[in-house]
């Protein structure tokens, strides 16, 4: 069973505030709206697969740590690009994994299947080799049951809304049927352009090729480009969609003349881009996108500083986003100092930045927000979308940025059923955060209750316009 004191304090005082603070918003909705579930899970609404294909294969969290105590990738039932053997008996992938729980002891992956385990599944045991198979028939049988389809969860979680991430050029198929179905859970999309922003990227091509049949016109130049991001970006506003993402690796900005941007664009069609040209053509990439969210309205989120599929061995084997993904150095004042003297003053602009950059809260990004208009902090992003990772960032940005420049949290997953675990764990740090404070005699209850409510509830809302 889970101690209903999880995470709080040991300090009595402490303990007591942060769990009134905490039953005051452990039922409110939960608003996702940064997050990579499948469209098409909600708009089938067919029977989740076994634990194995739900929980383990498809989750980086989860293989990233079995690989790195030298279980293979294969094991796992991770699929391979040129569709080599891997294990395909999911029981034996989940033996694997039960063999292995505790290694995610004192981690948030830990902390969340724990939640998951006991209060969707209703599995109370903790995980090991032993209760293996008798707590995966346990989660099959759920599985199988009306109760456990994707919305009956999305509406026993109480989810009020949840974002997928949608590729620039894509139809938006299952929002349609999910928009047609009649049923009444609100699941929109977010816009995310890196395909076709990355001139580097392998796939560039590809990504023009698919935004040109999107649009129903051939884009051969800088300016048709834009025009093609413009018209997609409208198409997603109308089907709900009330933010774009953005990933890279560093936030530099820059403006470039229109000569300079199509100059560049030419040569990535020409396929003589350098990585000079790269750079210069993301950072002003970033000034249009600021420039087009002035304009319509959507909420503009960048997440820097993750140097992506870093094991080579890995990504030749099994492709992008297997758990290779490392933190990098990253630098905000001077390099968004140009899209912020331009745009940050404005208030049609809502610019939410994320970081994987810890000594960036307090040196740079509290000072930002706490002066731009524009500018907000995204929560705790990946590797710091922790117990303690949380707490870090409340500690080094609140004191300047206050908490009504942050954004309160978002789960940021593809894992459908961790989504209220992770929530949670939220809901009870930011109590405890806040219990600390009260007991200081920083701020009092009243106080506290405020920002309690708006860092679970509020703050999400209305940094993506969500009301």
């Amino acid at each position: 069973m889970l101690n209903e004191h999880r995470f709080f304090d040991p300090n009595p005082q402490v303990r007591r505030i942060a769990h009134e603070l905490y039953l005051g918003v452990k039922d409110l909705p939960i608003v996702s709206p940064h997050g990579h579930v499948e469209p098409k899970l909600l708009a089938d609404n067919e029977p989740f697969p076994d634990p194995a294909e739900l929980i383990i294969i498809p989750d980086h969290y989860i293989y990233r740590m079995l690989y790195s105590q030298g279980i293979k990738l294969e094991a796992l039932g991770v699929p391979t690009r040129d569709g080599s053997a891997v294990e395909t008996d999911h029981r034996k992938i989940w033996q694997l994994f039960a063999e292995h729980f505790y290694l995610f002891a004192g981690t948030p992956t830990g902390a969340w299947l724990s939640h998951e385990f006991a209060e969707v599944f209703g599995a109370h045991e903790k995980l090991n080799g032993n209760n293996a198979m008798k707590i995966y028939d346990h989660i099959q049988e759920k599985l199988a049951s009306p109760e456990f389809l994707p919305r009956a969860l999305f509406e026993r979680f109480n989810l009020e809304a949840l974002s997928t991430t949608d590729a620039a050029s894509d139809n938006l198929a299952y929002h349609k049927k999910i928009n047609a179905s009649g049923w009444k859970g609100r699941v929109i999309p977010c816009f995310r352009p890196d395909a076709v922003i990355n001139i580097k990227e392998e796939l560039w091509l590809d990504g023009i090729r698919a935004l040109s049949q999107a649009v129903g016109f051939e884009i051969k130049t800088f300016k048709s480009f834009i025009v093609a991001l413009e018209n997609r970006r409208e198409f997603f506003k109308v089907m709900g969609a009330t933010a774009t993402d953005q990933g890279l690796i560093s936030p530099y900005t820059h403006e470039l003349s229109p000569q300079e941007a199509e100059a560049i664009f030419h040569r990535a069609l020409m396929g003589k881009a350098s990585d000079d040209d790269a750079a210069l053509f993301t950072a002003h990439m970033l000034m249009e996108m600021a420039r087009m969210s002035v304009e319509d309205g959507l909420v503009m989120q960048i997440h820097p500083g993750s140097f992506r599929n870093h094991n080579e061995a890995v990504f030749k084997k099994f492709g992008r986003d297997k758990g290779a993904d490392i933190p990098v150095q990253t630098e905000y004042t001077r390099n968004l100092r140009a899209l912020l003297n331009k745009h940050g003053n404005d208030p049609r602009l809502t610019l939410i930045v994320f970081t994987l950059d810890e000594s960036t809260y307090s040196r740079e990004l509290a000072p930002l927000a706490g002066h731009y208009p524009a500018l907000k902090l995204g929560p705790p992003w990946w590797f710091h979308d922790s117990i303690e990772g949380m707490t870090r960032f409340r500690q080094r940005v609140t004191e300047t940025a206050g908490i009504y420049n942050t954004v309160g949290f978002n789960d940021d997953t593809r894992a459908f059923p961790s989504i209220p675990a992770r929530h949670d764990l939220s809901r009870r740090v930011d109590s405890n955060y806040l219990a600390r404070l009260v007991a200081r005699h920083i701020i009092d209850m009243e106080d506290a209750r405020r920002m309690s409510r708006a860092l679970a509830y509020d703050l999400v809302k209305k940094a993506y316009k969500l009301d």
